[in-house]
């Protein structure tokens, strides 16, 4: 059955949740909550990637996730890092997590693949054309997934020429990044060739932009879409990945993501 992934992120400005748990005790709590609800791994974020977020510095990024993963880590969960700085991965596993979760695939710190490869964690490769500030100006293409799927096939090789065994790696196709609203659903549509590369393959979808200009154009609204209907439409892009393939969906609600996925495994036999 697909895995779930909760989203814990200690940051101020996450276009979702930002804010909510840049107190420790506040974000340990919650990931704990995930964790009960049926989180497999909880990806803790210290910098936010939402479109147009600034970039911060390594040292304020360990300040807010490294105090996070280390209670975590030491009551048994299983911990990702979501980080684009080599220097906050690697101090990460030495906290205690197990996954390394890249949305550059390397891209962004020359350093990284190298820090991973000298780690031992696994690590997860997302698909990434340039930072958040000018991304969309990079969301041109002809074939959108198999275009992602030959520029991951391309990241894979850089892993593996730095060390990280094929066996370490998720492939992540960057739902959000540098792709526009149809895009987005182009590369799920086309999941099949990121899953035939061999990898895990990772979705996160969770309460992202395309999935709200989706509601809003079949409701013919314009008013703002609720996190909750958010949420559901989360829970059923989830489910169709998981039909589709998937190791693991990226979540902010994994109870009506779990639910989702029992229906579909139920659906499957």
């Amino acid at each position: 059955m697909t895995s779930i992934w909760g989203i814990v992120n200690v940051t101020p400005d996450s276009f979702s949740d930002g804010g909510r748990y840049l107190d420790v005790d506040r974000a340990v709590a919650h990931g704990m909550r995930l964790r009960a609800e049926g989180a497999a791994v909880l990806d803790v974020g210290g910098e936010s990637t939402r479109p147009g977020a600034e970039r911060v510095g390594a040292d304020i990024e360990q300040q807010r996730v490294i105090p996070v993963i280390e209670q975590l880590a030491s009551a048994g969960v299983p911990v990702s890092i979501d980080t684009l700085n080599a220097a906050t991965a690697a101090a990460a596993v030495r906290a205690g997590a197990r996954i390394v979760n890249d949305v550059s695939g390397g891209l962004a710190d020359p350093e990284m693949r190298a820090a991973v490869a000298e780690s031992g964690a696994d690590y997860a490769i997302g698909h990434w054309r340039g930072f958040s500030a000018d991304m969309y100006a990079k969301a041109e293409y002809r074939r959108v997934a198999r275009e992602v799927a030959g520029e991951l096939q391309e990241r894979m090789g850089e892993a593996a020429a730095s060390g990280i065994a094929p066996s370490r790696l998720i492939l992540d196709p960057g739902i959000g990044f540098a792709k526009a609203g149809a895009q987005n659903w182009d590369v799920l549509r086309g999941l099949d060739e990121i899953v035939a590369l061999g990898p895990r393959v990772l979705i996160g979808t969770s309460r992202k932009r395309f999935l709200a200009e989706a509601l809003r154009r079949e409701a013919g609204a314009d008013d703002e879409v609720s996190e909750s209907r958010r949420d559901l439409a989360t829970a059923v892009t989830s489910a169709l990945a998981a039909r589709a393939g998937v190791w693991a969906v990226r979540v902010h609600d994994v109870a009506g993501t779990r639910d989702a996925l029992a229906i579909a495994h139920a659906w499957a036999g």
